[in-house]
């Protein structure tokens, strides 16, 4: 009798690479079709690559649906363990090491770029990862990310669909800020009508950051139009610093000033807003190794933020 894993299934002994590949492409293209399309295969040689690995395994991997097909859960599983290995091996095996490789595109908000991401960054930069950052808004990032533009894309909302992976990254907490000078002129700020009349900053007009704490802390919702619009939240801090008003910040982002006193939270709420930053890459497609090592270092660095 066949040697079984725990959950039935018959060890994988000697496992062709190429079955392998093939049975991740179509795990991502959802497709037999469109997985020999990507792999330059005829249709047959494909199903017959998926159907060698089911008997080796001796198990079904795919539900054939009318249109393409749906992973089983030891497709799922598989997938989960194959993944990073497969796609650094096809990416060492594609790579023609007489042409340089090309610069690791990568996008997310100005801000998380230019405080966290460029200085984890730095050192495979100088070990000679060449990279391309874009600053943007997430929506637009991520069509990108789709429309191949981008290898990877930091976004503080999670993508949706099949054809973008996400790994969440970090809880970004959310706190009420001003210069000293106001706090002592508001405190306590137990009621949101302590700030009538005082200037709010924001980076947009419709201060989505602000409605949001409104909302979630005070329970109300806020009214107020903006007394200075920065699109850029370290330009909201720079301003807030310098006593223009009362803003909301990402704590990471006015982590220093907060230290040095140049401001001070107006309110510290048990249950803070959150917001959870992801990064994503494209599901159907194949990482080079820089764009590896630089997915690989941010998700290192951001277990400790």
């Amino acid at each position: 009798m066949a040697p079984k894993n725990s959950d039935g299934s018959a060890v994988g002994r000697g496992l062709d690479l190429t079955q392998l590949r093939t049975f991740l492409t179509v795990y991502r293209a959802g497709s037999l079709t469109e997985a020999a399309r990507r792999l330059g295969l005829a249709q047959p040689t494909v199903t017959g690559q998926i159907r060698a690995l089911e008997q080796q395994l001796d198990r079904q991997l795919f539900e054939r649906l009318p249109r393409g097909v749906a992973p089983t859960a030891i497709a799922k599983d598989l997938a989960a363990r194959i993944s990073a290995p497969m796609d650094a091996l096809v990416a060492v095996a594609d790579r023609d090491p007489t042409t340089p490789a090309e610069p690791v595109q990568l996008g997310g908000p100005a801000e998380l770029l230019a405080v966290r991401i460029l200085p984890v960054l730095a050192p495979l930069v100088a070990d000679g990862v060449r990279l391309r950052v874009t600053a943007g808004l997430a929506d637009d990032l991520l069509d990108g990310l789709r429309a191949g533009r981008f290898d990877l894309v930091l976004s503080a909302v999670r993508p949706r669909g099949r054809s973008v992976l996400a790994t969440p990254l970090m809880d970004e907490e959310f706190v009420l800020v001003a210069a000293p000078a106001w706090r002592d002129r508001l405190d306590p700020v137990d009621d949101p009508a302590v700030l009538d009349g005082v200037p709010l900053i924001t980076y947009a007009e419709d201060l989505p950051i602000l409605r949001r704490y409104w909302r979630h802390v005070f329970r109300q919702r806020l009214d107020a139009p903006p007394a200075l619009v920065v699109p850029d939240l370290r330009g909201v801090l720079a301003a807030t610093v310098a006593g223009a008003g009362v803003t909301v910040l990402p704590r990471y982002l006015c982590a220093e000033e907060l230290r040095a006193g140049s401001v001070v939270a107006l309110r510290e709420p048990e249950d803070p807003p959150i917001n959870t930053g992801f990064l994503a890459e494209r599901a159907n497609s194949t990482l080079g190794p820089e764009a590896v090592r630089v997915r690989d270092a941010i998700i290192r660095a951001a277990r400790e933020w």
